[in-house]
């Protein structure tokens, strides 16, 4: 064992937190860290394949009593991966007075980074021989060639730093704390950074099945032969844009050190017959002359779709595919992992047994998902106090990995264009907030999605349907506990009907403003295309994209016009309404989706859409009352600058017959006649100067009612 006054403790390596990475930290659980005596802050030896250093932190309550967590470089050093065993022992520190590190070519070792470098050693425990990344200089890893005194060493305020190899020659220099930080993203060998796990967010699950099909044939292949069974030869990685597919292939392929080759479908597509193949046959030649690897193929539905019989190319490629995965049990060590987002579009030659084994989804995360892979873009980003990453991760539904990291692009780029107007460079709330208007999801950006701004504030009266839709819809997101103790299901649609303009739509923006999830607008008519099939489609696609964006409401605006009785319409508008039966039944398993209809032809609507289990929950959106007039008006009315002349309760006590559409439409006339009379006087110049005199009077008001005629008389 590498050093320690005590007898270690033998502990099995899981991955460190998000936001420990670089940080050359172990997290112990408390009944290790009593066993070794030691405290937050003490240094241990983990002795694996070799022996390497890390500063002691507490463990949170989800470490087993029998697990350490260490980052990816430490598993490096000790030369171990996840799930080895390892040797953790306490050991004696010394003050380092020197401190020799070799950077990478594509650094100038100048002052600025040695004082960058020196930040990120301070009061951390370090050996000759070890590899350290510092996220902000790139993947490129640092290296501990020596130290004085030799062993193990802590850096302090007094350590003197030198720096050898980078664009420049050796350079010596005492500490310093105030570099301005620098960013890096070119990795040595092919262009792309290293990836680790601890660079993937959210996808801990997925990560696992990955971990168990790829991992364990490439590094402990003798398993398989004690269990007389063939290792796996593929993996399938679906699902949506931006999820992480091909950052768990690369992580992987980096944790068990094997050589890594990419096929980009479309870059092997050739017009020359036989080209294709070769290019296939060489990259598996590739990969077996460099085995253990991994042969990963992105966006593989481009190559291997549905062979037909006029697909001459796709058909001699997927053939090709399959020879070649045939093959790999006389290749060695060699797994190929496929990525796509069109999982079935894929010849299903391919996706049966001793091809690819196994089919793993990787999904948009959920909310504590988020919280990691925020985490993940945030770690060396300077934040405020009050950007609260919770709440963040609470607001994104929807957002995939890529989605949160242009969001933490967005707002860091939202803090540079205020540099001057700040006393020191970070990221405020205020940022990230200027980049949640600007970065939408985007397995939503075909559709109208959004987080409406209304609320039920900004709409007058209707009490009873607010009541209600609060329940049907808030409730199941944040009393899902209640639901399961009563094994009660939250209905899966609500319906509201009544005459025109009274604000069924209005209330539908305001429903998703209050639960602040995704509201995905989809108008009726837009459904319907003239091509058999192609309306069916496009309903399809709109639950599949709900159903990556949940929790979110689907709201079909005008549904009469695509979801009248069968067999009293045109078969088009027959086969939509089988498609929604079909997808509405589906609701059933996931309570984080809901469907909202509005419509003013409720008898018009097929009777099986309406009964319980489907659209059950039937809210009246009637003409407003006196009481529900005067709301209205007051709403419209608030940010207006209204004459003392003006009786509101007279208004909606006048406005009978009014829907909630007219009085905004009484409002907006009022306000017309009141900007009339001051253009009609003043020049647009002169006029911008008396902006703030206008008043709109009890006669604006009269005379609007004039010309707004009511829907009900």
């Amino acid at each position: 064992m590498a050093g320690g006054d005590v007898d270690g403790v033998e502990l099995t390596v899981e991955g460190a937190q998000k936001r420990d990475a670089g940080r050359g930290v172990a997290r112990l659980p408390e009944a290790a860290r009593h066993t070794l005596g030691v405290l937050s802050g003490d240094t241990v030896v983990i002795d694996g394949e070799r022996a390497t250093v890390a500063k002691v932190w507490p463990a949170s309550g989800d470490l087993a009593g029998d697990r350490v967590r260490i980052d990816a470089d430490t598993r490096t050093n000790a030369g171990v991966t996840v799930g080895d065993s390892v040797t953790v022992s306490p050991v004696t520190v010394a003050e380092a007075t020197r401190v020799t590190v070799d950077v990478p070519e594509t650094l100038d070792a100048d002052d600025d980074l040695t004082a960058l470098v020196t930040r990120a050693l301070l009061d951390r425990p370090i050996k000759a021989g070890e590899q350290l990344r510092i996220e902000r200089l790139g993947p490129a890893p640092l290296a501990i060639e020596s130290t004085t005194p030799e062993g193990t060493v802590r850096v302090t305020q007094e350590t003197m730093i030198a720096l050898r190899g980078g664009a420049d020659l050796e350079t010596d220099t005492t500490t310093t704390t105030d570099a301005t930080p620098t960013t890096g993203t070119t990795d040595a060998s092919d262009g792309s950074a290293r990836v680790t796990y601890e660079d993937i967010g959210g996808l801990d699950d997925e990560l696992d099945q990955v971990r168990e099909m790829i991992e364990l044939p490439l590094s402990e292949p003798e398993l398989f032969q004690e269990l007389g069974i063939e290792p796996p030869s593929g993996v399938l990685l679906y699902g949506p844009p931006g999820t992480g597919k091909t950052l768990i292939a690369r992580a992987v392929a980096g944790e068990v050190d094997a050589f890594f080759t990419t096929i980009s479908g479309p870059e092997i597509v050739s017009k020359y017959k036989g080209e294709s193949e070769e290019k296939l046959r060489e990259a598996f030649d590739r990969a077996e002359e460099n085995a253990p690897s991994v042969v990963f193929i992105d966006e593989i539905d481009s190559i291997a779709s549905a062979r037909g019989d006029d697909a001459d190319m796709e058909t001699r490629v997927v053939a090709q595919l399959l020879t070649l995965m045939d093959g790999l049990e006389s290749r060695g060590q060699v797994v190929v992992i496929g990525a796509t987002n069109r999982v079935d579009a894929i010849d299903p030659a391919l996706r049966r047994g001793g091809r690819f084994d196994r089919e793993i989804e990787i999904g948009a995360p959920g909310e504590a998902g988020r919280r990691e892979v925020l985490d993940v873009h945030t770690r060396s980003m300077p934040l405020a106090e009050d950007v609260d990453l919770d709440r963040l991760a609470a607001r994104t539904h929807g957002f995939v990995g890529a989605d949160l990291e242009s969001l933490a692009v967005e707002a860091a780029m939202a803090a540079l264009r205020h540099r001057t107007e700040r006393d020191s460079l970070a990221v405020t709330r205020a940022d990230f907030e200027t980049a949640m208007a600007a970065v939408d999801p985007s397995a939503m950006r075909e559709y109208v999605a959004e987080s409406p701004n209304a609320g039920f504030d900004d709409v007058g009266g209707l009490d009873d349907a607010k009541a209600t839709l609060t329940e049907a819809v808030e409730w199941p997101l944040s009393y899902s506990a209640l639901f399961e103790a009563t094994a009660t299901d939250p209905p899966a649609g609500v319906l509201l009907h009544g005459p025109p303009g009274t604000g069924k739509t209005l209330l539908a923006r305001a429903l998703a403003g209050e639960s602040d999830v995704n509201f995905i607008s989809v108008a009726g008519p837009e459904l319907l295309d003239r091509y058999v099939g192609e309306s069916e489609k496009a309903v399809r696609e709109v639950f599949a994209r709900a159903r990556q964006a949940a929790p979110a409401i689907v709201f079909f605006d005008e549904i009469d016009a695509v979801a009248g009785g069968r067999g009293e319409n045109h078969e088009v508008t027959e086969r939509v309404v089988s498609q929604l039966l079909t997808e509405i039944d589906g609701l059933a398993e996931n309570p984080n989706l809901m469907v909202l209809a509005a419509t003013n032809r409720m008898d018009a609507i097929d009777p099986a859409l309406l009964r319980p289990g489907r659209i059950e929950t039937h809210i009246e959106v009637p003409a407003p009352d006196e009481a529900a007039r005067r709301a209205i008006f007051a709403v419209h009315t608030d940010d207006k600058p209204v004459a003392e002349d003006v009786d509101i309760d007279r208004l909606a006590a006048d406005a009978e017959g009014y829907s909630g559409a007219d009085i905004e439409a009484l409002c907006r006339a009022a306000s017309m006649a009141a900007i009339r009379e001051v253009a009609g006087e003043h020049s647009p110049e002169d006029a911008t100067a008396h902006a703030d005199e206008v008043r709109i009077t009890a006669e604006h008001f009269e005379d609007a009612g004039e010309s707004i005629t009511p829907t009900f008389e």
